[in-house]
């Protein structure tokens, strides 16, 4: 059983989900301790991200995918606590629209990608097109087996040009999503998270599992890596992440930007 989570591009050819455990406790067996971390983790981030924006030179891109139920609405709201919102930028990509599917399909995504100093989070993404276009056949298998390569080399692009891609998928067990679904029902105040369409969704659990297995086999780049993390429990599932960002960011380095003026000279009358 892997140890890491990180997606080795040399070893993604021969990449199998099922050798990657959902359940976070093979990783951490003490949930008080995994969330003091995780709060010391975003403090550090808080500031990071501060420095970034003011910098206004690099840019960081911070990809979600799942399936129903997998909790990319609940890791970006937990990370992002306490961030400068001017700084941050997250996009949700729906079913496309009319205008949208009148364009290739990574129009809507790179018009929305961050700006130098910016941080943007894709909750879904471009990975769509070769996942739900792929399991409920929108496109001829052709069409979307070639969006690996195009794919690559976007993002390629974006990282040639000034942003780090980190790309997360948050790994369930099918049981665990049976819970989170009953729990949407049981409680009056999730209801309007349940929708009908993610049973059906349940039914192709089998197929998406293939889908995601190729995308993270095809895709994890040394410039865009994937990171598979266990997603049972959420406050493990919070940590892994932070801690994924934490160490991109520390490489990135930003710095707040060196005054040349004499400031000691100025009075505010």
């Amino acid at each position: 059983m892997p140890t890491t989570h990180l997606v080795h591009p040399q070893q993604a050819a021969s990449l199998r989900l099922k050798d990657f455990t959902p359940r976070g406790r093979k990783f951490h067996d003490n949930r008080a301790e995994a969330e003091a971390e995780f709060r010391e983790l975003r403090r550090e981030f808080i500031d990071w991200q501060e420095r970034l924006y003011a910098e206004d030179k690099q840019s960081l891109l911070l990809v979600f995918q799942a399936i129903d139920t997998g909790g990319k609405d609940g890791v970006i709201r937990n990370i992002l606590q306490g961030v400068n919102p001017q700084g941050v930028r997250v996009e949700s990509f729906k079913v496309p629209t009319k205008h949208e599917l009148a364009r290739d399909y990574l129009w809507r995504i790179h018009k929305v990608t961050p700006a130098s100093g910016m941080i943007g989070i894709f909750n879904r993404s471009h990975y769509e097109d070769v996942l739900v276009v792929r399991v409920d056949e929108l496109v001829p298998e052709a069409v979307w087996r070639r969006r690996y390569e195009h794919i690559n080399n976007f993002e390629r692009l974006l990282h040639d040009e000034g942003t780090r891609i980190l790309k997360f998928f948050l790994h369930i067990s099918h049981a665990q999503q049976r819970k989170r679904l009953q729990s949407r029902l049981d409680d009056p105040t999730k209801h309007w998270k349940f929708d009908e369409g993610d049973l059906e969704k349940r039914q192709d659990w089998d197929d998406y599992m293939v889908a995601f297995e190729e995308m993270l086999q095809r895709t994890s780049t040394d410039h865009a890596p994937w990171y598979v993390i266990p997603g049972n429990q959420k406050w493990y599932r919070n940590l892994a992440v932070m801690r994924v960002i934490i160490d991109t960011i520390r490489e990135m380095n930003p710095q707040y930007p060196e005054v040349t003026a004499d400031l000691s000279q100025i009075k505010i009358k």
